[in-house]
């Protein structure tokens, strides 16, 4: 009865094993997982387009579950979806894989976010977001330095039209800084200080003071948007500055003068340094002679001015005629010319006997003097004559001898009042000694005063 019932037990057993092994078999095996896109990303990202290049994006996806295929989609915020298949690139192992598309970007793409999604067989899609960012090309057009050629120190404008070149073609570009820049010849670019802002239309004008000859351009730094940019050049020739003279204090005297006496002409040459009218130092000057009826100067004598542009001349009285005083000009210096001063000469009387005179208490003040001030000069002309001596009112010449000259210069004519008393004033700018001189009449001798040296300074 054992025995049966154990044989009963291994067969029922038996059966058991029979009936569980298949079933353990079957749940030791794997299931195979369903194909899925697992990650997605865009290399490079932001994509930035800088003008008319074009830039290689990769869209990149990884998959599981031994994926056979993989469409990509990209697309903009607004605007219509592009579709594209990713080919194979690279084998991860485990039923996992890389997929790859490259796709030139250039400045037709909108600027803005886009989505890139992938997907493979039936399951949902991977999305990432990137960024198309569009740095435009820009350009100047119509580019012009206007004048061509001017004075050292005059103004030129430099005019021109700024442009990008957008999604839609070339247009003109508002709203931007432009700045000037020079070179030289035989230099280098400089940024000039000071910069405008195009109008509407993208046009600029650019204005500065040329000094040397050479060329201008317009720069442009851009923007996040945009690409800087250089002009074309325009060349500008300079000129040396050009500047005034004139001729001042001029006048010829005595006046009227014997025939056979000698006239005192002169007067000063300036030359306008922008800083006032300074004396022109060492420059010839002509001195000319027309006489009465006649229609023609004639040169007759020239001097070199000194130091403060004073010049001057003694010659002999023949005629009753006009005096001038000529400048031809220099480099970088235009000429000039003096108004006319005439003079009287007669006939000299037969020598009557004559009586002395004699020129007393002349002074020049103030000293010393400022230059290009006025100073004071008084003194009394006296003449013999029975009675002993007593003024006498007749005409008197000023005239100034420069320090370090053998020359003495006419200045003016003054006449002196009954009581012999002389006062006048001209303006000063040298040191210098100065006199009054009586050249006679019918009835007295000629005299000179005592010369007064006076210093003149600048303040």
């Amino acid at each position: 009865m054992v025995k049966r019932i154990r044989v009963a037990v291994v067969a029922a057993l038996g059966v058991a094993t029979l009936v569980a092994g298949p079933v353990t078999t079957a749940s030791a095996g794997t299931t195979k997982a369903d194909p899925a896109v697992t990650d997605v990303s865009v290399t490079p990202n932001p994509v930035e387009v800088k003008g008319a290049e074009t830039v290689k994006v990769t869209f990149t996806a990884e998959t599981s579950g031994d994926a056979s295929a993989v469409t990509g989609w990209i697309k903009p915020s607004l605007g219509v979806e592009t579709e594209f298949r990713l080919a194979r690139s690279d084998d991860l192992g485990s039923g996992k894989a890389r997929w790859k598309y490259t796709k030139d970007v250039n400045r037709q793409f909108a600027a803005g976010k886009w989505t890139f999604r992938a997907v493979t067989a039936n399951t949902a899609p991977k999305s990432a977001d990137f960024t198309v960012k569009q740095v435009f090309e820009t350009d100047f057009d119509d580019i012009a330095a206007t004048p061509s050629t001017v004075d050292e120190g005059g103004r030129i404008t430099l005019s021109g039209v700024l442009r990008q070149n957008g999604a839609n073609g070339w247009a003109p570009l508002a709203n931007a800084r432009v700045h000037l820049a020079f070179r030289p010849l035989g230099g280098s670019y400089d940024r000039l200080p000071g910069s405008v802002e195009t109008n509407g239309q993208g046009r600029f004008w650019l204005r500065a003071k040329a000094f040397r000859t050479g060329h201008w351009r317009a720069e442009y730094d851009g923007s996040s948007t945009t690409l800087g940019a250089r002009s074309e050049t325009d060349r500008v020739d300079v000129r040396g500055a050009v500047r005034h003279s004139r001729i001042v204090d001029f006048g010829a005297g005595p006046d009227p003068v014997d025939q056979g006496d000698r006239i005192g002409v002169g007067g000063r040459l300036q030359v306008d340094t922008g800083h006032g009218w300074q004396g022109h130092r060492g420059r010839k000057v002509f001195i000319l002679f027309r006489a009465d009826g006649e229609s023609r100067w004639n040169d007759v004598a020239t001097d070199r001015t000194d130091a403060q542009g004073r010049f001057g001349v003694d010659v002999t009285a023949t005629r009753s005629g006009d005096w001038r005083a000529e400048f031809d000009g220099a480099d970088g210096v235009e000429g000039a010319s003096s108004v006319a001063d005439h003079v009287t000469v007669r006939k000299p009387a037969p020598e009557p006997e004559r009586g002395d005179s004699r020129i007393t208490r002349f002074n020049a003040s103030p000293e010393p003097g400022r230059y290009g001030r006025y100073l004071r000069f008084g003194g009394t002309l006296q003449v013999r004559d029975d009675d002993g001596w007593e003024g006498y009112g007749a005409k008197v010449g000023l005239y100034f001898k420069p320090k370090g000259s053998h020359k003495w210069q006419y200045v003016k004519t003054v006449r002196a009042a009954e009581s012999g008393r002389v006062l006048t004033r001209a303006r000063t700018y040298g040191s210098g000694y100065w006199k009054f001189v009586f050249k006679g009449d019918d009835d007295f001798y000629g005299d000179s005063s005592a010369s007064d040296y006076v210093r003149v300074v600048r303040r």
